[in-house]
């Protein structure tokens, strides 16, 4: 269960209705800097909502994985978070 699912839920919906907005903007032809402004802010609101779940990953099942005996489990769950590690700082 997401620690904070309620935070996490509200910024990938501000994030959904932000894009809706610069999709408008674009077909409407705004200034360009308007709508990067607003797409500045989308990307802000997915990398907190990004945090908020690696963290809780790390504090739930990482951290249980960790704590058992299967290195098999140990390994693969390292290896996950290097994976989105890496893709989050492409």
């Amino acid at each position: 269960m997401i620690k904070n699912r309620e935070k996490v839920l509200i910024g990938f919906k501000k994030a959904q209705s932000l894009i809706s907005k610069i999709v408008e903007m674009v077909d409407g032809g705004e200034y360009c800097i308007d709508i990067m402004q607003q797409n500045l802010a989308v990307i802000g609101l997915l990398r907190s909502a990004h945090e908020m779940l690696m963290e809780n990953h790390l504090n739930s099942c990482f951290k249980n994985a960790m704590a058992s005996k299967n290195e098999k489990k140990k390994q693969e769950m390292t290896d996950e978070i290097l994976k989105v590690t890496k893709l989050f700082n492409k």
